[in-house]
């Protein structure tokens, strides 16, 4: 199903600079019995974005009732929002009356094992770099091209995500995650100041640290590190919490802050989607 601009239809204009250049920003939501979960956050990061790159926002009321109206009938779906510069001339140069493109499409969700959850996952470590740029440092824009050349570096089902460093050798975030690991008792997050995605969880997870009194720190961190870790997990507004069970050599167990997070943060989103 898709809503383009308030319409059944989804052939976009070749001209809309989302397809010309990726200008233009995304989210991924999930849906629950009907509901998009963490809209409120969503939006927020979506108008955020806006802002930094000059794109109108669409308006929220209207992004909202569009959200609800897609997730109709839904027991568990993924809801893809998606709004560009609209459509433009040839070049860069950003046309002067810019009419903002938004689409939103409901997809299957995927089909995650529940051990992954539970048990924990198996990654690997990527050898293509995230580049470092500030100005476009934490929101979901169009230009994902550093992730898809990573997802594309393994094909094993026995591997679920794949951890990216940046040119400077730390490690950012994964293909699709946030990354989270714990050291003697305390939760460490790679910064998201240069390059990466601040995530829907990733904030929320930070929430629930300083909120029930576990010490988290923004740092950069050294692959070294997240090898030493005594815990590691990463995080997506889709999957939720995952515990990595091993990464490449290193064998990791589950462990008690990994699980205190894990029952803090449904317990969260059970609220926030009765609330919504």
């Amino acid at each position: 199903m898709y809503l383009l601009n308030g319409e059944s239809r989804h052939c976009i204009d070749f001209a809309d600079r989302g397809f010309q250049y990726g200008d233009g920003l995304f989210e991924t939501i999930e849906i629950v019995n009907e509901k998009p979960v963490f809209l409120n956050r969503h939006l927020r990061r979506l108008n955020n974005g806006c802002q930094r790159l000059l794109i109108p926002m669409p308006d929220i009321q209207t992004l909202r009732k569009e959200a609800f109206l897609l997730s109709q009938d839904s027991v568990h779906a993924v809801l893809k929002l998606i709004v560009t510069r609209g459509s433009g001339g040839r070049g860069y140069r950003q046309p002067e009356n810019i009419k903002s493109t938004r689409l939103l499409s409901l997809h299957p969700s995927p089909d995650y094992s529940k051990d992954f959850t539970i048990q924990g996952i198996n990654a690997r470590m990527c050898t293509t770099r995230l580049g470092l740029n500030p100005d476009l440092a934490g929101f979901k824009h169009m230009n994902r091209l550093e992730q898809v050349l990573a997802r594309a570096e393994w094909d094993s089902a026995k591997i679920q995500e794949g951890l990216m460093s940046d040119i400077n050798d730390h490690v950012v975030e994964g293909t699709m995650s946030n990354v989270f690991l714990v050291k003697d008792k305390v939760l460490y997050t790679p910064k998201i100041t240069q390059c990466g995605v601040k995530g829907i969880l990733r904030d929320i997870i930070i929430q629930l640290a300083v909120k029930y009194l576990i010490p988290v720190v923004e740092k950069n961190i050294t692959k070294d590190e997240i090898f030493s870790a005594d815990e590691l997990f990463i995080t997506n507004s889709i999957i939720g919490v995952w515990p990595v069970k091993q990464l490449e050599w290193r064998n990791f167990g589950v462990g008690g802050l990994t699980r205190q997070l894990q029952s803090l943060y449904l317990a969260f989103k059970q609220q926030e989607t009765h609330d919504c």
